[in-house]
C-alpha cells in the first residue's frame, strides 16, 4: 500500500539517460535530493553531490566510513541493560571547495548569469561532470568544466579536473582552492527520528603548508579517532600566474592568480586525500597524507580517470542488470528511465560498499548522516544478496566486519544475561547504539540475519574455509542465546517458544513468537547443528580448535536440534494466516480510510502506543518470511497471507515494497507486484518517501536488485543450486538480462516475452534448474528454455 510520491520534475530539466543521472538547470527545490543523488564515493569516504564553490547547498557533507563521535545516551529513566553510548558519523573536513572570480566578480552559482548548464553522474566513468557557461555583470562570457571523481582503485584518493576558459575577453582570474572544518553549531532536537541528533566536534592538532600542498589533521574529543587529510594541485595554463598558500588550524587555501586570455584554458587539478586511525598520533597520520598525495600528483588526473573507467568496466560487466523494450504500459515509465533507476540503484549500492573493506556499510551509505551513519540488518538482508553474485570479496569483507564484532556481541549478550552473542542493532564500533530497545534490542532477529547470509554466501562461493574459520564461530554462539531466549512451553503443547522480541515491523514491538523472528532463529540453529557436524565428520581439528575457544559442550548441539524440531511457528488453521505474532490477530485494523495521506509516516504523527495497538505494519514482516524462507510456503498459503498483510502495510519504510512486489510476483499478483517494483525502483530517483534529501536508501537498492533478479527472474537458491522459475518482464514484449557469479562463473541470464536463455560465460560447466528440470550447462552449449504460464493461474 503506497501512500506518498513526490511530483516529478521537469523532464527537460532532468532528462532520462541510460547510464547518467543529467542536471540541466538548477531547481531549488530539488537541490537537496540531488546533493544526494549525485553524491560520489568508494566505501570508504564520501561526498555529498554539492558544487564545488561550496554554495548554494542544503546539506553540505563528507564523511569518513566508520569515522564517528561516541557519546552518552541519556535516558530520562535508566533501567538495567539499556544501551550507554552512541556513536555519530561526523561531516569531516570539505576539501572539494574551489572559489572563482574573474574582475574581482565571484562566481556564485545562486546569483549568477547562467547560460548554459549542464551537470551529470557519469556512472559509466564513476564521475560527476559539469559543463556551463556564466556571463559576468560586465558581459564576460566564462566557461567552466569540471569532474569529481572518488577513486575504487586508491581507497583514500579523490581529485577534482577544473578547467576555467574566457570566452570573448581577456580578465584578471582568481582560483581559491580551498579545504575547511565547520565547526558544528548547537544541534537542534530532530523533529525525523530517523535523522541524526547528535553533531561532534573535531580538535585540531596538527596543520602544515608547503607550496601548493595543505595537510590539516583532527582529532574527536570523545572516540579520540584521528583524521588526517589534504590537498594538493597541478595547474596547467599557457597563461601568466602565481601562486600563495595559506592556513589556519580548521582551514587553508591555495589562491592561484591567472592573467586569462581568450580561449586559452585555465586547467586546475586538485587531489585530495582522507586517512583514519584509532591508534596512531597526528605527525604519522599527516605523514601518511603526505606519502598518498606524493603518489597521485605524480600519477596525475589522467591516470586516475582511467583506472576509475577500468574498475567501473569490471563492475559493469558482472553487475549490469539490462531491461529492454519497456512500453511503459503497465511500468509507466520508458526503457531509458527504468534502466537508469536499475543503474543508479547499483551505482551507489558500490559507492557505498566497494572499498569499506573493514568496515560496514551505513543505512545512507555515504550520502548523509540520516540514522547516524549506522549499520543494521539492511546490509545481511537487502544489501548482501547483490554483493554475493556480483562482489563476494565484498561480502565476504562485511560478514568479517560481523566477526570482528563478536567479542562484544557477548559483552552485550551478558549484559542482557544470555549466554552466547546478541549483536547490535545500530552500531558503527560493534556496541549497541539504539537507545530505544523496543525496537532496537529487542530486534534479536539481527541474530539470525546475519547467520542467514552467512549461508547464502557459503552457498553461492563455496567457501568453506570461511565458514569453518569465523563462521562457525559465530553460529555458536547465536543458537546459544536463540536457545536461551526460548523455552518449551507446555501451553504451547511442548513447543519452543520465543517471548519479548520485536520483527521487522517496528510498528509492533516486544510481542510472543513474532513469526519472522520464530523461523529465522529456526533456521539459524539448524545451520549451527549443520556446520558442528560437518566439522565433526570433515574436520576434527578445526572443531577441537572451535571447542577450546567456545567452551562448546555437544550436548548443547542436540539441545539446538531439539529447539529447531520444535520451534513454534504461530498459525490460526481458521483462517490459513500465519499471524504475525501471538496477539496480531486480537488487534483492531487500523482506520486506513480516515488517515490522510499528509498524515504518514504514522510514527511521526501517533504515538507509538496508538500504532503498537493496531493492525498496522511499517516494514513487511511475515511476507519476508514467505521470501527469505519461501521453500517453507504453499503458493496458496503465500496468497493468503499477501492478501491479508499487503492492506495492513504502509508506505512507511523504505524496505517493504521490494519484498512485497516479489512475493507479488511469485503469486502472480502481476499489477501490485509492477506498482511495488516501480515504487522500490524509484525509491530515491523520484523520491518516493519524501527524504531523499537525507541520503539514498541502500537498503531499498539491494531490494530492487533482487526484485529483478529474485522477482521477475524467478531465481531462488536455498539449498545451494540455483534455480529459477522465471516471471514475464513487465510488458509483452520486453527482456530482462542479468549475471551472476556463482562459485568462480558467470552465468548470464536472459528472460524473453516466451523463453529463457541460460549462458556460463565463465567457467567449465554448472548446474542449474529451470522450472523442475535440472540443466548442466558448459560456454559452449547454452540452454533455451519455454517458460510455462505466470503462477497466478494456481490461485484463480
Amino acid at each position: 500500500m503506497l501512500h506518498h510520491e513526490r511530483l516529478k520534475p521537469p523532464a527537460q530539466d532532468y532528462p532520462p539517460n541510460e547510464w547518467s543521472v543529467i542536471e540541466k538547470n538548477l531547481r531549488p527545490e530539488f537541490m537537496a535530493q540531488m546533493e544526494t543523488v549525485l553524491a560520489l564515493g568508494n566505501g570508504y569516504f564520501g561526498m555529498r553531490g554539492v558544487h564545488e564553490e561550496g554554495r548554494p547547498y542544503v546539506q553540505n557533507g563528507t564523511f569518513v566510513n566508520a569515522f564517528y563521535e561516541s557519546w552518552p545516551i541519556i535516558y530520562g529513566e535508566e533501567a538495567f541493560g539499556f544501551a550507554q553510548m552512541g556513536q555519530t558519523m561526523l561531516n569531516v573536513t570539505d576539501t572539494k571547495i574551489i572559489r572563482l572570480f574573474v574582475d574581482d566578480e565571484p562566481f556564485e552559482l545562486d546569483t549568477a548569469s547562467i547560460r548554459r548548464y549542464v551537470r551529470q553522474l557519469n556512472m559509466k566513468a564513476g564521475t560527476l561532470d559539469r559543463d556551463l557557461v556564466w556571463e559576468t555583470l560586465s558581459g564576460k562570457l566564462v566557461r567552466i568544466q569540471s569532474r569529481r571523481l572518488i577513486s575504487f582503485q586508491q581507497r583514500h584518493v579523490a581529485a577534482i579536473s577544473y578547467e576555467v576558459t574566457t570566452l570573448n575577453a581577456a580578465a584578471p582570474v582568481v582560483i581559491s582552492s580551498e579545504m575547511l572544518y565547520r565547526m558544528p553549531g548547537e544541534q537542534k532536537a530532530a523533529e525525523d527520528p530517523r535523522q541524526a541528533k547528535f553533531v561532534g566536534k573535531m580538535q585540531p592538532r596538527a596543520s602544515r603548508a608547503r607550496d601548493g600542498r595543505i595537510v590539516l589533521v583532527h582529532e574527536t574529543e570523545r572516540s579520540h579517532m584521528i583524521l588526517a587529510c589534504g590537498i594538493d594541485h597541478d595547474l596547467k595554463s599557457d597563461c601568466p600566474y602565481e601562486y600563495k598558500s595559506d592556513h589556519t588550524e580548521n582551514s587553508g587555501q591555495v589562491v592561484f592568480t591567472i592573467k586569462a586570455e581568450p580561449g586559452r584554458p585555465i586547467h586546475l587539478t586538485k587531489y585530495m586525500v582522507y586517512h583514519t586511525s584509532k591508534t596512531e598520533n597526528a605527525d604519522e597520520m599527516a605523514r601518511r597524507a603526505d606519502w598518498t598525495l606524493d603518489r597521485v600528483v605524480s600519477q596525475g588526473f589522467a591516470s586516475l580517470l582511467a583506472d576509475q573507467e577500468e574498475y567501473m568496466d569490471q563492475f559493469w560487466r558482472k553487475s549490469d542488470v539490462q531491461m529492454s523494450n519497456v512500453k511503459a504500459e503497465r511500468a509507466r515509465l520508458s526503457t531509458v528511465e527504468v534502466q537508469q533507476a536499475i543503474r543508479l540503484n547499483s551505482f551507489h549500492i558500490l559507492q557505498a560498499s566497494a572499498r569499506a573493506e573493514d568496515n560496514g556499510v551505513a543505512a545512507k551509505g555515504l550520502t548523509g548522516q540520516a540514522y547516524e551513519g549506522h549499520y543494521f540488518w539492511d546490509s545481511e538482508i537487502y544489501l548482501l544478496p547483490f554483493l554475493i553474485y556480483t562482489s563476494p570479496q565484498t561480502a565476504k569483507n562485511l560478514l568479517r566486519v560481523r566477526y570482528n564484532m563478536l567479542d562484544k556481541a557477548r559483552l552485550r549478550a551478558r549484559e542482557l544475561s544470555h549466554p552466547g552473542a546478541l549483536f547490535p542493532w545500530r552500531t558503527i564500533n560493534g556496541e549497541e547504539a539504539s537507545a530505544y530497545y523496543e525496537a532496537g534490542t529487542a530486534q534479536y532477529h539481527i541474530n539470525a540475519d546475519i547467520m542467514y547470509a552467512l549461508r547464502k554466501y557459503v552457498n553461492a562461493t563455496g567457501d568453506d574455509e570461511f565458514l569453518f574459520e569465523h563462521g562457525a564461530e559465530m553460529l555458536v554462539e547465536t543458537a546459544r542465546l536463540w536457545y536461551d531466549l526460548g523455552f518449551f512451553s507446555k501451553r504451547k503443547g511442548g513447543k519452543f517458544c520465543i517471548n519479548g522480541v520485536t520483527g521487522p515491523d517496528e510498528y509492533k514491538t516486544v510481542v510472543n513468537n513474532n513469526t519472522y523472528t520464530n523461523l529465522m532463529a529456526r533456521e539459524n540453529l539448524r545451520y549451527a547443528v549443520e556446520t558442528v557436524e560437518r566439522l565433526r565428520a570433515q574436520q576434527p581439528q578445526a572443531l577441537e580448535a572451535l571447542t577450546k575457544k567456545t567452551g562448546l559442550e555437544l550436548s548443547e548441539v542436540e539441545d539446538w536440534r531439539r529447539a529447531a524440531s520444535n520451534m513454534y511457528v504461530p498459525f490460526d488453521a481458521a483462517t490459513g494466516i500465519y499471524p504475525q505474532d501471538d496477539s496480531f490477530l486480537d488487534r483492531e485494523p487500523w482506520d486506513f480510510k480516515n488517515t490522510p495521506k499528509d498524515r504518514y509516516p504514522l510514527l511521526l504523527f501517533y504515538h507509538p502506543l496508538n500504532i503498537y495497538r493496531h493492525q498496522v505494519i511499517k516494514q513487511a514482516d511475515v511476507l519476508l518470511a514467505m521470501f527469505l524462507l519461501s521453500h517453507e510456503f504453499s503458493l496458496e498459503a503465500k496468497k493468503r497471507n499477501f492478501d491479508f498483510y499487503d492492506p495492513l502495510t504502509t508506505g512507511d519504510s523504505s524496505l517493504s515494497s521490494c519484498m512485497e512486489a516479489i512475493v507479488a510476483l511469485e503469486i502472480g499478483d502481476f499489477d501490485k507486484a509492477v506498482n511495488y517494483a516501480r515504487a522500490a525502483l524509484l525509491m530515491d530517483l523520484a523520491d518516493v518517501g519524501g527524504n531523499v534529501k537525507d541520503g539514498c536508501h541502500i537498503a531499498s537498492m539491494g531490494g530492487t536488485w533482487m526484485v529483478l533478479t529474485y522477482g521477475f527472474g524467478g531465481l531462488r537458491d536455498y539449498d545451494g543450486t540455483l534455480s529459477f522459475r522465471p516471471q514475464r518482464p513487465p510488458e509483452p514484449e520486453s527482456t530482462l538480462r542479468f549475471p551472476l557469479t556463482y562459485r568462480g562463473r558467470i552465468l548470464d541470464v536472459e528472460i524473453g516475452p516466451d523463453s529463457t536463455t541460460y549462458s556460463l560465460r565463465e567457467g567449465e560447466s554448472m548446474t542449474i534448474r529451470h522450472e523442475d528440470e535440472e540443466i548442466v550447462l558448459t560456454r559452449a552449449n547454452p540452454a533455451v528454455k519455454r517458460s510455462t504460464l505466470n503462477p497466478l493461474k494456481i490461485a484463480g
